[in-house]
């Protein structure tokens, strides 16, 4: 027999640091979805920000917004109607769901949306994955392979990197284009998905972060071939000067000022994407004319990326495999603290050191009554 409720972190959105854990409803199976028992949630700083009550909006008729959008889960039991899921399926849910409004929407390209009308599980109009268990219907459910299993929780993070370099080839189509460096900014979980991403492709990458050499993050560079070059005391404009022409930059920070610096380091040709959503009102002064100038003459493109779909998570699993077979070890590394569910508060007061920090949220065990 399900359970009937379940444990479950939530905010009230807008409050600052209301972060509670709460006794709720098990969320009831229609007849086309999939009963899901969570194991483990990645904790990421939109998450934090959602706390801060920077923004997130509660689903309809709830005052309160179940946190979380990096999963990962196990099939506990499916609707009559379902096919090609069973229980006991490691499986990750996608996380934005369609406005059914626009162009885009319709045509399962709900990353894409128009009307901004969407809604993302975790933090706008539906609750996320930090709670026991969710339902789901299958077509927003991506399978993951038995032995992927402790590394499965990265998917939602990779599939954001992934569409983010495919749609960089993508606009590259306009021209004939073969990428030597790619530069990435930022040394955190997606940064290094980013350059993993690209070593499998062939290309030189160079993993730019503020910490030593001897840190913990140019060790796992190292260890996919990658480079690491610390720009601490050095200015990110020189960048070009120390590693030759840069035609791919991945920009991954979290910082609104390196977005712009980052804007100047591109050879002719060259392709930025930008992957951090910062929030804040902060000014600064800008050389526009410059950055202009050097965007127009030099033909390059900046794009932001954001959420991905269906295609891009199923790109990601491939890759998982590729990545485990050349490099083994490195995905697991990504993820430098786990921490039980009942301990989640010390990561929202203090984030702490590493990587990628995981909440462990169940096991795959049968539910009890």
């Amino acid at each position: 027999m399900q359970a009937k409720t379940m444990k479950a972190i939530a905010v009230m959105p807008g409050q600052a640091n209301s972060i509670h854990l709460r006794e709720t409803a098990v969320p009831m199976m229609g007849p086309d979805q999939v009963l899901v028992r969570t194991l483990r949630v990645g904790l990421c700083g939109t998450d934090g920000e959602i706390n801060h009550g920077d923004y997130g909006v509660p689903p309809k008729g709830d005052d309160f917004l179940i946190l979380g959008h990096e999963n990962f889960g196990v099939v506990e039991q499916i609707a009559p109607e379902v096919h090609g899921f069973k229980p006991g399926d490691f499986v990750v849910s996608t996380v934005r769901r369609p406005c059914y409004q626009c162009y885009n929407c319709d045509r399962g390209e709900n990353d894409m949306c128009t009307s901004g009308n969407y809604t993302e599980r975790g933090i706008k109009g539906r609750h996320g994955f930090m709670s026991e268990f969710y339902v789901e219907a299958p077509h927003y459910l991506i399978k993951i392979p038995a032995h992927l299993e402790n590394i499965g929780v990265l998917l939602e993070p990779m599939s954001v990197v992934e569409k983010g370099i495919d749609h960089g080839f993508l606009a590259q189509r306009r021209l004939q284009w073969n990428p030597k460096t790619a530069v990435v900014l930022g040394a955190g979980p997606v940064g290094m998905l980013a350059a993993a991403i690209l070593r499998i492709r062939g290309l030189r990458v160079v993993l730019v972060g503020r910490e030593p050499d001897t840190d913990l993050r140019a060790q796992i560079a190292r260890s996919i071939e990658a480079e690491y070059f610390s720009v601490a005391g050095i200015s990110l404009l020189d960048l070009p000067k120390h590693l030759g022409p840069i035609d791919l930059a991945i920009e991954a920070t979290g910082s609104a000022s390196v977005v712009f610096n980052s804007m100047q380091i591109l050879a002719p040709n060259g392709v930025l994407c930008l992957l951090s959503v910062t929030g804040g009102f902060k000014m600064e002064t800008q050389p526009i004319e410059v950055i202009n100038q050097k965007l127009v003459l030099g033909n390059n493109v900046v794009y932001g990326s954001v959420n991905a779909n269906p295609r891009h998570f199923r790109m990601g699993v491939d890759d998982f495999a590729t990545i485990q077979e050349r490099y083994p070890g490195f995905l697991q590394s990504l993820i430098t603290n786990r921490l039980p569910m009942k301990d989640f508060m010390s990561w929202f007061t203090t984030r702490g050191v590493g990587i990628k920090t995981t909440l462990e949220i169940g096991t795959a065990q049968a539910v009890s009554a």
